[in-house]
């Protein structure tokens, strides 16, 4: 009996070690960032099938791989204990800590990754694109594309191609304007002169079509409402005017002449031909006016020089009355003031060009931006894990999530299928507190998605542009609004049943221009001046404008090649528009 009991202890001392062992063994294949790592290519190969099969059939991973991603544009950074973050983690078995451009340019912050030959796993190089791609810091995408079909199937073949570069590689993804099923927008997301939804309703619904209607419109409403509803100093206009976010100084001539936003350049339809809009008749009369504005004492002070920041702030405070400027380029203001209880101070969109019987073109549908995108990058340990997660954000099931939330908490889900929010969920989505600590339509905005319809063809991608949700979901003062112009969406305020023409929008052409060209040392030229020169002219005494606008237009002529500039464009235009013939 004594031998027996020996035995048995002896043998549950052996097993104790063994699972010991083993235990030991499986810890040390664990590797914080990446995910697994092994000792052996074949092992390796193994372990990286294993955890696909278990990430496809069950909803609960064996492993949580963490990426790195940086997008060189400002944003809200979520917390990682952020609910939907969470959820996407666990179905997918992967996630990505999202970081975004404070106190610096793009091209900065680039430049130090680039210097110190460090980068995140994923990058959004906005205006630092180039300089990433000519540093070899980005992977060939379509290299490793053919074993995840939601990234292959993104674009079309034709679409990609006008991605690849000049070796026939791909090295970013581009992540808007990419429509599944049919555009469902309901506002503007572009450049527009804008004007707070208040200030409208106050004048008794008016249509503001020239410029002259909408300063004397924020002229009569200041002089009527000098303070704010909590005692700040109301301020007419002002708009964003550091490095690349000037666009109220940059581009709106082309605009008020009713021409789209190809952003380098008016494009002559008949001809095919470049015309640049910064030496025409009709850009002194935009800063001329720009330069009444200011001497009628409707811009703030400060609009010139301050920062990008305190713009942003100014807008949040809810005392500035209009601006000109990329919704997407303001939308964090908006959202304060929704959060602030504040909706009638956020804007809309003004369709305002040089005279009545032009018609507005500030609004064009989406379009392909091929010069800037997601990327991979060399630091990135685990590649296939990078593109896998990509892919899964891409499913049907992930892009619902993404964009609409849980399905109960978030959302519910008619008889008929389509979605619907509760005014609670309404309510969880207008504040901003809320949506980081539980969404991630913004923390994971960067990555590709789609816009339009979800993959059922009944619901769209975004809650706002739900029909039935829509009008339902939007402020008091909102349907005010809406009702009183006798439109249904934010986006009848400006005409919108323009196609793009073949080569729109030629900004695509120019944003990766480097110096070693001609055209792109003109175009770096022109930006100088115009943020040295156009400032000046828009703040300068009325009776000296005259005289500083023509010593800027000489200078603009004696230091631009211009020839280079515009031919190179023409050049694009014209092979796009063969390409579209079908004639290359």
């Amino acid at each position: 009996m004594k031998k027996i009991k020996t035995l048995i202890t002896l043998i549950l001392v052996i097993s104790m070690l063994s699972s010991i062992m083993v235990g030991c063994g499986k810890k040390e294949e664990t590797n914080n960032n990446q995910g697994t790592t092994s000792q052996t290519e074949d092992t390796k190969k193994d372990d990286a099938a294993a955890q696909d099969d278990k990430t496809a059939d069950s909803d609960t991973p064996a492993e949580i791989k963490q990426f790195t991603m940086f997008n060189a544009v400002p944003g809200t950074e979520v917390p990682d204990d952020n609910r939907l973050l969470n959820v996407i983690k666990e179905k997918t078995g992967a996630w990505a800590k999202v970081t975004w451009l404070t106190g610096q340019t793009a091209e900065e912050r680039i430049g130090v990754m680039i210097a110190g030959g460090d980068y995140p796993d994923y990058i959004t190089g906005s205006t630092g694109t180039a300089a990433l791609l000519e540093a070899g810091a980005l992977i060939p995408i379509d290299e490793y594309w053919d074993d995840y079909p939601n990234i292959k199937n993104y674009l079309s073949e034709a679409e990609w191609n006008k991605c690849r570069q000049a070796d026939g590689h791909i090295y970013w993804i581009p992540q808007f304007g990419i429509i599944q099923g049919k555009d469902a927008a309901t506002y503007h997301w572009d450049e527009a002169f804008w004007i707070q939804k208040d200030v409208l309703i106050w004048a008794n619904f008016p249509k503001i079509r020239t410029m002259d209607q909408y300063f004397d419109l924020i002229e009569d409403y200041l002089k009527a409402h000098p303070t704010t509803e909590d005692g700040q100093e109301t301020v007419g206009f002002s708009m964003s005017t550091e490095d690349w976010r000037y666009f109220g100084i940059e581009n709106p001539p082309l605009f008020l002449m009713g021409y789209p936003n190809d952003g380098a350049c008016i494009v002559d339809p008949e001809t095919e031909t470049a015309i640049d809009y910064n030496t025409i008749p009709e850009a002194k009369d935009y800063y001329k006016k720009m330069n009444e504005a200011w001497n009628r004492g409707l811009v703030h002070p400060e609009t010139y020089t301050m920062s990008y920041d305190q713009y942003i702030a100014l807008l949040s405070s809810g005392r500035v009355l209009g601006t000109l400027d990329q919704m997407w380029n303001f939308n964090t203001a908006q959202e304060a003031l929704i959060t602030a209880g504040k909706p009638g101070k956020t804007y809309v969109p003004l369709p305002i060009t040089f005279s009545e019987d032009i018609k507005d073109r500030w609004h064009s549908p989406s379009a392909l931006d091929v010069s800037n995108g997601l990327s991979i990058t060399t630091s990135c340990k685990d590649i296939p894990g990078a593109m896998k997660f990509m892919d899964d954000l891409l499913s049907p099931e992930i892009m619902t999530l993404r964009s609409w939330g849980e399905e109960g908490k978030d959302y519910m889900v008619g008889e008929d299928g389509v979605f619907y929010r509760t005014e609670e969920q309404i309510a969880n989505s207008n504040n901003q507190d809320w949506v980081t600590d539980n969404l991630v339509n913004g923390a994971y905005a960067y990555f590709p998605h789609y816009e339009g319809m979800l993959a059922d063809g009944i619901n769209t991608q975004d809650p706002k542009n739900q029909p039935n949700e829509f009008y339902n979901s939007l402020f008091d003062v909102e349907k005010q609004l809406l009702d009183g112009y006798g439109y249904k969406t934010f986006l009848d305020f400006l005409s919108s049943d323009e196609e793009n023409e073949p080569w729109y929008p030629m900004w695509s052409f120019t944003n990766n221009w480097t110096n070693d060209t001609p055209e792109g040392l003109a175009k770096t030229k022109i930006t100088e001046l115009k943020h040295s020169w156009l400032p000046r002219v828009m703040m300068a005494p009325a009776n000296e404008f005259d005289a500083l606008w023509d010593e800027y237009q000489a200078t603009y002529k004696e230091e631009v090649d211009v020839d280079a500039y515009l031919d190179a464009l023409t050049t694009e235009i014209r092979r796009r528009a063969a390409v579209a013939r079908g004639e290359e």
